[in-house]
């Protein structure tokens, strides 16, 4: 035999050696995993005998049938007994927040926060009666559920709170909760002490539940829910994203992740994990306005996370659970990005939102306890502000009224629709001679759109307004009702709201006054915009407004009656018709310059002219 063959031989043999050994491992990995699995089946389905498997016995609790039978559901004799423990309840309070705990599954049973009110004047619970899960699921030896296992009280102070799960095989499961003096911020730490030996060495991962029945607390359903969602941020981002927003959604997280948020309308649960989630599953459902436990939504996170190894005998998950409200500035003071989750906008509208429109709120607040005129105040100081951008707007539209005289005149001489670019060329003539121009206030006006938006955005979302009454109305963060009817009307919903309807009407009639200026006109397109403005626009806004927050439509008619004062002043006391009429007079006969832009507006003008002759011999 040669050398190659030897060698061919040898390694021949080294290959079926490692073949085999590497079979057997994964037959090892295997075996393990299906053990796994028939553990989790059987904690989930235990074993019924056929004599028991009748309507009557299958009523019974588990542990009836564990008694009955005298076999165990669990392979731990420790286990067996935390299942049949009677339940307990323990409780941390301090100024702010009282959470109340059950020892089964050591977990919360409800959160009081203390400072506010429901709408029907009951005690604000972000959860009670235990519509709340926070259970800890993991392979030791058989797949377990915490929330199955009465855990039993260690150790208890005035803030804080600890309790264990033993096993026979050694260790513990452990839970403390410790709950600061004037904090909504409860910290708390999941322990797996001296297990181990329990923990196989291969489970690296370990599931955690969250999920909570949001109860309703405000007074319009509506409102309330376009404001409640899922939140979840990822470590490093500028803002969190969003699941839901008022409908049912669910979302699939495959990377690792600070916090998630069960957002209602004015609080909040946020839990964050100091060492992150590895990945997790959120859904959230929303229930009718009809639901009779008068609950908002269901809320889910199904976590994942590593299970820390650095020290085995003593393996450590720091949580933080956050019950309070969504107030700017108490969430940003925990600076995880909190604050994020209050809906101010996009970049350019939170960002004036953030640092005008809350900090001048905030300054008068100081001063002011009236929030209605902390409202009027705040609308006349933005009004002052933006007043040299939106002057230059009402002047323009005040000095083409005043030309409105000379407008139908060149309406008549060209009266037919084939003399539309000519009429268009003699009014841009016009008013170059007057000096006016026709595009000088959309820009500034345009810039004030972003100011609107951010109203819009602030005011449903801001707490400080929540259950403060202003005249008539009760809640500025809600709708104001003046009548009831008892029913839903399509689009209009079950009431009336004062604000929305003023502001309706004042809405109209400054578009009158406006429009009342502009010339009239044969063409289609411009009696479609002033419908659109005189009518369409009042009735689309009060049924939008209808159903939200009063004190937005208390901003939008305060901002309406300053426009109809601003518009007054500067035409009764800054636009003058005869210097106008003056100016057009010395400036006939004289060529009048065109700017690139008129010029450009021509050429187009001419070749839709073209075009139109052009169809019109096709058809002919």
């Amino acid at each position: 035999m040669d050398k190659n063959s030897i060698i061919g031989f040898v390694l021949m043999g080294l290959i079926l050696f490692g073949f085999t050994f590497y079979q057997s491992k994964q037959y090892e990995k295997q075996q393990a995993y299906q053990a796994q699995q028939d553990s989790i089946y059987l904690a989930e389905h235990p074993f019924v005998p056929e004599e028991l498997q009748q309507e009557d016995v299958l009523a019974d609790s588990a542990d009836s049938l564990t008694t009955a039978t005298g076999t165990s559901i669990y392979k731990d004799s420790l286990l067996d007994s935390s299942y049949q423990a009677a339940e307990e309840f323990y409780t941390l309070s301090n100024d702010l927040l009282e959470v109340t705990f059950t020892s089964k599954g050591a977990q919360p049973y409800s959160a009081w926060i203390k400072d506010y009110m429901t709408y029907d004047k009951e005690n604000l619970y972000l959860f009670k009666d235990g519509n709340n899960k926070y259970a800890v699921k993991i392979y030791t030896g058989e797949y377990i559920n915490t929330a199955d296992f009465g855990f039993a009280l260690a150790e208890k102070t005035d803030t804080s709170i600890v309790m264990r799960l033993p096993f026979s095989g050694g260790g513990y499961i452990q839970q403390s909760y410790v709950l600061p003096t004037g904090s909504y911020s409860m910290r708390n730490t999941l322990s797996f002490v001296g297990m181990d030996n329990v923990i196989p060495r291969n489970v690296s991962m370990f599931d955690i539940d969250f999920a909570t029945v949001v109860p309703r607390m405000e007074k319009g359903y509506k409102n309330e829910s376009q404001y409640s969602k899922i939140d979840y941020y990822f470590d490093g981002e500028k803002k969190p994203s969003e699941v839901g927003r008022g409908r049912s959604a669910s979302k699939r997280i495959d990377s690792k992740l600070s916090w998630f948020a069960f957002q209602q309308q004015f609080f909040s649960t946020i839990i964050r994990a100091k060492d992150q989630f590895a990945s997790g599953d959120l859904a959230v459902t929303f229930l009718t306005d009809q639901d009779p436990d008068h609950n908002l939504m269901t809320c889910d996170a199904q976590m994942r996370m590593d299970l820390p190894k650095a020290n085995p005998a003593n393996m450590e998950v720091e949580l933080e659970f956050y019950y309070g409200p969504n107030h700017f500035q108490t969430l940003k003071e925990y600076d995880c990005k909190y604050e994020k989750i209050i809906p101010l906008g996009g970049w350019l509208v939170g960002w004036f939102t953030r640092f005008v429109i809350i900090p001048l709120f905030n300054f008068l607040n100081r001063y002011i306890a009236n929030f209605g005129i902390i409202i009027l105040l705040m609308t006349i100081i933005i009004k002052i502000v933006v007043m040299p951008l939106t002057n230059k707007s009402y002047l323009s539209s005040a000095k083409m009224a005043a030309l409105k005289p000379e407008i139908e005149k060149l309406n008549e001489k060209y009266p037919k629709q084939d003399d539309a670019m000519k009429k268009q060329q003699a009014q841009m003539e016009l008013y170059k001679k007057a000096g006016v121009s026709p595009m000088g206030g959309c820009l500034p006006t345009l810039l004030t759109f972003p100011i609107l938006w951010a109203m819009f955005r602030f005011f449903p979302a801001s707490i400080e307004l929540r259950q403060q009454p202003f005249l008539w109305c009760q809640d500025l963060s809600a709708y104001d009702s003046i009548i009831d009817y008892g029913t839903k009307i399509p689009i209009l919903g079950d009431h009336l709201s004062l604000f929305a309807l003023l502001m309706a009407v004042t809405m109209w009639i400054y578009s009158k006054m406006t429009m009342a200026g502009q010339p009239t006109s044969n063409d289609p397109n411009a009696a479609s915009m002033r419908f659109m403005s005189v009518w369409m626009m009042p009735i689309m806004m009060f049924f939008i407004c209808n159903s939200l927050s009063a004190a937005l439509s208390y901003y939008y008619l305060l901002s309406n009656l300053f426009m109809m004062l601003q518009n007054w002043v500067l035409r009764r006391y800054f636009v003058h018709p005869e210097e106008l009429f003056a100016k057009i007079k010395a400036a006939e006969g004289k060529p009048v310059p065109k700017s690139k832009w008129q010029k450009r507006l021509e050429e187009a003008q001419k070749m839709q002219q073209q075009q139109l002759k052009e169809r019109q011999n096709k058809s002919r």
